[in-house]
């Protein structure tokens, strides 16, 4: 751990901690990952090197925009760290892909979604068709399984058919969830060839799991994304959100315009 004690100077203290240290709390809130310590005009920071430099730098921009206007509010610190933060994930691209393909953010949304990504274990991503909720958390699963943040990956989704039936299908389990997973093998097939992607299947370090397959499991070391979420129940969901075991990262994709279910109010 790393430890860096700033002086802040030549403004109203008040300014910068905000009334009953509103504006410092949400320092608190937005990096966690720091230990933050107000004394005076004196500010601790405890933590990890990159964080605190990366602190350091929003904070200069905070102290630079009170020298300016004589205030800093809630939203003013907001705006400051929301612009600087998707500046930051533009600038690099999540993961690179088969034959070098650069898989990258494309919208502001998507980047955001990068972002909380990092700094949480569980989002909830929703939007309408197209707006690459499946395919930035295919990515983010990649990349935290190259980067050894986790031991596997697990896709499920509700076995929901979109208004029509197509009966019993033939084959084992992968054989009849297949047609269901598409969209997740479209996104794999993307980041990691084809004869290791089958490679990782075989050895259960990607796996396809129906949604009610999850029940009785904790999933640990795993990267986790529920697809088509708006097609759970209140008890599936639950069900699943409890499925969370030690350093497991979840996403939940959904679209609320696209419910299958014979009863909406059951979504």
């Amino acid at each position: 751990m790393n430890e860096k004690l700033i002086i802040i100077e030549n403004i109203e203290l008040i300014n910068f901690l905000g009334t009953n240290n509103n504006n410092l709390e949400k320092l608190k809130e937005h990096f966690s990952n720091l230990k933050l310590i107000s004394r005076g005009n004196k500010l601790k920071v405890i933590g990890n090197k990159n964080d605190i430099n990366y602190f350091e730098s929003k904070l200069n921009e905070m102290l630079l925009f009170i020298k300016k206007n004589d205030y800093l509010n809630i939203n003013n610190i907001e705006q400051i760290l929301k612009n600087n933060d998707m500046k930051l994930i533009k600038e690099s691209c999540i993961l690179f892909g088969y034959k070098g393909k650069k898989i990258k953010t494309r919208t502001i949304n998507q980047s955001k979604m990068v972002l909380e990504m990092k700094k949480n274990d569980m989002i909830f991503v929703t939007g309408p068709a197209g707006t690459g909720k499946t395919y930035t958390a295919v990515a983010l699963a990649v990349n935290a399984l190259k980067n050894k943040e986790v031991k596997k990956i697990i896709l499920t989704r509700p076995a929901i058919e979109a208004g029509e039936n197509i009966g019993f299908l033939p084959g084992d389990l992968k054989d009849k969830l297949d047609p269901y997973m598409q969209p997740l093998y479209d996104a794999l097939s993307d980041m990691i060839p084809l004869n290791k992607l089958n490679k990782f299947i075989d050895e259960g370090i990607i796996q396809i799991a129906p949604l009610a397959f999850m029940r009785g499991r904790t999933l640990d070391n795993a990267f986790v994304i529920l697809d088509e979420g708006q097609n759970t129940t209140e008890s599936q969901m639950k069900m699943f959100l409890t499925r969370m075991g030690i350093c497991a990262k979840f996403i939940i994709t959904a679209d609320e315009t696209q419910i299958d279910l014979k009863n909406i109010k059951e979504s």
